[in-house]
């Protein structure tokens, strides 16, 4: 059993998201992931799926795409196109139907699945359908917007009875936790369910990415071994 460590870009250097990369990486990170707003479902404007691709030439890790739009469907193609992995949609802005395309063109071209969840949101009775065709769930500790955020210790309940759910249901499906994610909370985190942990100004805050990334993952592996 093991955590991942996934440092969000957005809370680097957006002059050189390149070398923001390339750091994490270099530091030992197992996921870069990539916040992306539109103002409107988010109140921020991020980047798109063109600096996306301009970057995946820059890093062998997975790209775990985190869409924090109102229309994800029609975007959907641009990101996958860009060379994303891991592609979350949030659950708000989704109906079965609507989730049901997404899922259907995102295995059909070879990526795995996410759902998205605000603090103040539960998982919705049509997710329940078709939990065994996701591969993460990311469980949402700040509202969608800004990178900085304090993280909202409210969530830990949530995230540990959708963990609780998951295993009596027996599938495999990676609990991200993203929002204010730091070396003080991330041992609470994963004794709370989460495997991925999304880390901004926890990583990207100093000047050691890979000191801070260690932190993070000793933290982790503390909980890990007394799970």
């Amino acid at each position: 059993m093991s955590v991942k460590i996934a440092p969000s870009i957005l809370a680097g250097d957006l002059g050189n998201l390149r070398q923001e990369v390339e750091r994490a990486e270099k530091g030992g990170a197992d996921i870069i992931h990539l916040d992306v707003m539109d103002g409107h479902f988010a109140p921020n404007i991020t980047f798109g799926a063109g600096t996306v691709k301009a970057l995946r030439g820059y890093s062998n890790l997975p790209f775990d795409a985190h869409l924090m739009i109102s229309d994800p469907l029609l975007y959907l193609g641009s990101f996958i196109d860009a060379g994303c992995d891991i592609i979350s949609v949030h659950a708000e802005v989704c109906t079965s139907g609507i989730f049901a395309k997404i899922m259907d063109r995102l295995k059909s071209r070879g990526r795995k699945v996410g759902i998205a969840l605000n603090p103040g949101t539960d998982l919705p009775e049509w997710l329940m359908q078709s939990l065994d065709s996701i591969d993460l769930l990311n469980v949402m500790s700040v509202q969608p917007g800004f990178s900085g955020q304090k993280f909202m210790p409210d969530v830990l309940p949530k995230m540990s009875r959708i963990s609780e759910m998951l295993q009596q249901r027996g599938l495999d499906i990676a609990i991200e936790a993203d929002g204010g994610v730091d070396a003080s909370n991330a041992y609470e985190l994963v004794r709370a369910g989460a495997r991925i942990l999304v880390a901004g100004n926890a990583v990207y805050g100093g000047a050691d990415a890979a000191k801070a990334i260690e932190e993070l993952r000793a933290k982790a592996m503390l909980a890990i071994r007394e799970v």
